[in-house]
């Protein structure tokens, strides 16, 4: 590889006009000869510079509606040839093609035009095609083209020129050409992904992912393992997309944590009343509503206060200063909102270790997207877990029916069982959780660890009794025995929801019947693993 490349002439084509015109003036300040295509070269002219089109490269017009203007050998050939060998210098002379030292491509916006919503047509049409061409040619020569796909690299190019004098190293080519080829495979996956849902094929014979880096990370789940955080582009609100108003860069453990909050407490719409989840390892340690957002973030963090501490707090809706100070009253790694009164952040502000991010709403709870695991060789792909009930579609198995209270905690230790390790158990007392068992391998085990917690809170809360007592009970699964309902019935729940569905369903359902519970099957599972 030649150790340096000067740059004597540009091929800019973008559809993001951002920062062209002053890249455009530095080039051309350098003594950089501009090429040009249609709308950025009419940019560029009406900013004073003088540019060349294409269509003069080519000796050939933009055809089909602009569907044709780059793919001529004029414009490869000056991108692919090897300027050190002597065959492919005598054809480029021979056919009177210029070398193309520079590449500046960004590409229609397809993936703009799908989340606006355009019809199938209009996609198609926004899928760029002599732009990943020239790009993937461009960076496949790397060794004499620099080719730069993100706006964020022009003053980096310009900076490599600066220190070469004129020209730039091979170091920072071959990380140019990187990122274009990341680039276009993400554009490709993006189409992919979207063609796949629009003919309706749910497991497509390849499938590809991309993401965007968002930040690098001082590390991962564990210090000696390397981690980065990248973004989809989907922006749903949620901790990809929340602005960081304050506190230390958000870790690893910080941003998963983070989202399992946010995505939990979406669950709950602000028109129902104010709610708060508390979150601790991925699990929730405290869910529950309120007359106030303070109110509601109290009764959350009685769950399980020493779980709570160093935990992770996600409203339902603007944190305001009462709320603020008590949230500040321990110590709390990150709050994360729909919006924060000016008051919160300035007690915040104080608080120089708790991170707060603000978002642009509440995340969808319905909304149908995919979810990925990555296994040995390979990555498991599904349906996010958007399943929700109401009163209709529970059927009552037991003699006794569930009362209005006691129906409306059910519907609430559902939503939030969705969000808890399987095998869970979430027991719930007037709309606000009071134990909770998550990733038991026994789901008899997980009642008996819920109705600990709540006593053990009970015991530090100074009650006469765990608020087990006349609550009722959430099993993410079926309970394969009566034994894990008995636990649970011994704690003082008086009523439970589950999927049904256990073979042993009819014994379970005569030990609710003799313990005087009331029970309702779903017949929706929420395993989380």
């Amino acid at each position: 590889m030649t150790e340096m490349t000067k740059l004597r002439r540009a091929l800019i084509s973008v559809s993001d006009k951002t920062g062209l015109i002053e890249l455009a003036r530095a080039l051309d300040a350098r003594g950089v000869e501009l090429i040009s295509t249609g709308g950025t070269a009419k940019a560029m002219r009406e900013a004073g510079l003088t540019v060349r089109d294409v269509s003069d490269i080519t000796g050939f017009p933009e055809m089909m509606d602009g569907r044709v203007k780059t793919l001529h050998p004029a414009v490869h050939g000056g991108l692919l040839a090897l300027r050190d060998n002597d065959a492919h210098v005598a054809a480029m002379t021979a056919h009177g093609i210029g070398a193309i030292d520079l590449l500046v491509v960004n590409l229609y916006p397809f993936e703009k035009t799908v989340a606006e919503g355009a019809d199938y047509d209009t996609c198609i049409e926004n899928i760029d095609i002599g732009g990943p061409a020239m790009i993937r040619a461009a960076a496949k020569n790397h060794a004499f083209v620099n080719v730069v796909v993100d706006v964020e690299d022009y003053d980096k190019l310009i900076g490599d020129m600066d220190q070469h004098g004129g020209a730039t190293c091979p170091k920072f080519r071959r990380k140019l050409a990187q990122t274009a080829y990341a680039r276009t495979a993400a554009y490709d996956a993006a189409v992919s992904t979207w063609m796949a849902d629009a003919i309706g094929e749910s497991a497509p014979r390849r499938r590809a992912v991309a993401g965007q880096l968002a930040q690098t990370l001082r590390y991962g789940e564990n210090p000696h393992q390397n981690a980065a955080f990248y973004v989809d582009g989907s922006n749903r609100p949620g901790v990809a997309t929340a602005e960081q108003v304050q506190g230390k860069e958000l870790s690893y453990n910080n941003i998963n944590d983070t989202d399992a909050a946010f995505e939990l407490v979406s669950e709950f719409l602000p028109k129902d009343g104010p709610a708060c989840a508390i979150i601790k390892h991925a699990n929730p340690c405290g869910v529950a509503r309120g007359a106030t957002l303070k109110e509601a973030y109290s009764r959350a963090f009685q769950c399980d206060q020493t779980s709570a501490f160093g935990g992770i707090v996600a409203l339902n809706s603007k944190l305001d200063l009462e709320t603020a100070r008590e949230i500040a009253s321990i110590f709390t790694e990150v709050v994360i909102a729909p919006g924060a009164d000016q008051d919160a952040k300035d007690l915040f502000a104080t608080k120089k270790n708790l991170r707060l991010l603000i978002t642009p709403g509440l995340a969808n709870p319905a909304e149908a997207s995919l979810t990925y695991r990555q296994v040995s060789g390979g990555f498991l792909v599904q349906d996010k877990d958007n399943g929700h009930l109401n009163m209709n579609d529970l059927k009552v198995v037991t003699k006794r029916a569930p009362s209005d209270r006691e129906m409306a905690d059910m519907l609430f230790a559902w939503r939030v069982a969705k969000h808890v390790k399987s095998n869970a158990i979430v027991y719930v007392n007037d709309g606000a959780t009071v134990g909770v068992g998550a990733g038991q391998m026994s789901r008899v085990d997980s009642c008996r660890i819920a109705a600990r917690k709540s006593a053990d809170m009970a015991e530090a809360l100074g009650l006469p009794a765990p608020l087990t007592q006349g609550s009722v009970v959430a099993s993410d699964a079926f309970f394969p025995f009566a034994d894990g309902l008995l636990t649970a019935a011994e704690a003082g729940a008086r009523a439970v929801i589950q999927p049904g569905g256990s073979m042993r369903d009819d014994e379970v359902i005569a030990a609710a019947d003799e313990a005087g519970l009331a029970m309702v099957f779903t017949g929706m599972r929420h395993f989380r693993h």
